[in-house]
């Protein structure tokens, strides 16, 4: 399936799905100083969809753990489908040692079908030390502790051009309606208000989780997250009705739905950031800054700089996060020397390796805001931190694939039905419920 990834440059993706036999970014050299070398000889294989520059720079951390512990290591780029990879490569005998697991429900997954080792004592304590409750929570089935936030991702933040909204005399809002009205006032002075991505339908159920989270509250978001609440509630059908009155006005969506549909997430940062802008805002995660950088040349914090997702109707701001929780797998050849490596990335100085290098947050309330390298990627990691145990994670990745994480299926066609259609919420919501019902049972 689609994944929220910060960069979509080519990799060695498609030719490494052979754990054992190719694998991306090994790593054979034992570096100076630190540690007591106590792996040497040994190789430690972690699998998990990174690629491009985010494979580069977790090879930076896994390199670091190297220099400490004398171990190889071998990172397998998945793709996408990190549950059917996995699960293929056990049944064959070669599973990995780690996994980097991006969605809650394939690490519970993971967890229900035995495939699982319980963290560390030494890892439970970084965790308890470091982490707020909600992240232990997320990485926890039935009250064990299986995975551990490695990287997280921010996705309640609004990008915008400065130089869009200085040529419309307007500032960063503080509310969901006062950012409809800047919306319609950079509209009048030549560009249109937001860019959306609704060829890809995971960016659709990340505009209504927040949405939602705002409007309805944290504690209906779990209900709802965990289908204890049906998506035919009032809760809902208001959410989308909030939803709808943007998606079907002209004015604030660039190329109105029909060009939306025909937008991917790099092409709608693209229409912002890019050489010739249609629109002064998309909305999506933190990894917006990594497009805008790598692909388009901007400095952020100058050229392109971020917003809170604001308050909807009276309510908080939302924190929606996603990541990429490390697990260890029973079945690999070197789980032992798996688990000494959740325990260095549970460390602060594991996570100041990424941090150092670009395109990363950590959950970890210990790493330093100075590990970060520049003020807007150290203004979203405070807020992530800050949120505490207010922070929910993705909604759809929360829920079975089926429903929340499949091309062309469930919540994200439903959500694209919607953006071409927004007229009926309250058919939408009872679409959405049928689809839930049927993937939850499953």
């Amino acid at each position: 399936m689609m994944r929220r990834r910060t960069t979509l440059l080519t990799s060695c993706t498609a030719l490494t799905l052979a754990l054992g036999a190719t694998a991306c970014g090994g790593n054979d050299a034992v570096g100076a100083g630190g540690g007591d070398k106590a792996l040497s000889g040994q190789t430690v294989t972690v699998a998990g969809v990174w690629s491009g520059t985010e494979q580069k720079n977790f090879q930076k951390v896994l390199d670091a753990f190297s220099a400490k512990t004398g171990a190889k290591t071998q990172f397998v780029s998945t793709g996408d489908n990190v549950s059917t990879v996995v699960g293929s490569k056990i049944e064959g005998g070669n599973a990995p040692d780690v996994v980097m697991v991006p969605q809650v429900g394939v690490l519970q997954q993971f967890a229900k079908q035995g495939w699982l080792t319980p963290l560390s004592a030494t890892t439970q304590k970084s965790v308890d030390a470091g982490y707020a409750p909600v992240w232990k929570k997320y990485g926890s089935v039935d009250g064990t502790l299986y995975g551990l936030y490695f990287k997280a991702a921010h996705k309640s933040t609004v990008w915008y051009s400065p130089d869009a909204f200085s040529q419309a005399g307007v500032k960063p809002p503080t509310s969901y309606d006062d950012m409809l009205k800047v919306g319609n006032t950079i509209s009048d002075s030549g560009l249109s208000a937001f860019s959306v991505a609704g060829q890809d339908g995971w960016t659709l159920t990340d505009w209504f989780e927040n949405i939602y989270l705002s409007q309805a509250g944290p504690e209906k978001y779990d209900a709802l997250a965990a289908h204890e609440l049906t998506w035919t509630d009032a809760s809902v059908v208001k959410a989308l009705t909030t939803l709808g009155k943007l998606f079907k006005d002209k004015k604030l969506v660039a190329g109105g739905q029909k060009e939306a549909l025909n937008t991917d997430f790099p092409g709608s940062v693209e229409k912002v950031f890019g050489p010739k802008p249609d629109a002064g805002m998309v909305y999506e995660g933190d990894f917006v800054a990594g497009v805008a950088h790598d692909q388009f040349d901007k400095t952020i914090g100058k050229d392109a700089n971020f917003f809170p997702f604001p308050p909807v109707d009276g309510g908080k701001a939302p924190v929606v996060s996603g990541g990429d929780a490390a697990v260890v797998l029973k079945d690999g050849k070197n789980a032992k020397a798996g688990m000494q490596l959740l325990e260095y990335l549970a460390t602060p100085e594991a996570s100041a390796v990424w941090a150092k290098a670009g395109g990363y947050l950590s959950p970890n309330k210990n790493l330093p805001l100075d590990s970060y390298s520049d003020d807007v990627t150290r203004a979203t990691a405070k807020s992530l931190v800050d949120a505490g145990d207010s922070v929910r994670f993705d909604m759809s990745d929360q829920a079975p694939a089926a429903f929340g994480g499949t091309k062309g299926a469930g919540e994200w066609k439903l959500l694209q039905d919607f953006l071409r259609d927004p007229s009926d919420p309250k058919g939408t919501a009872a679409k959405l419920e049928a689809a839930a019902a049927k993937a939850y049972k499953g």
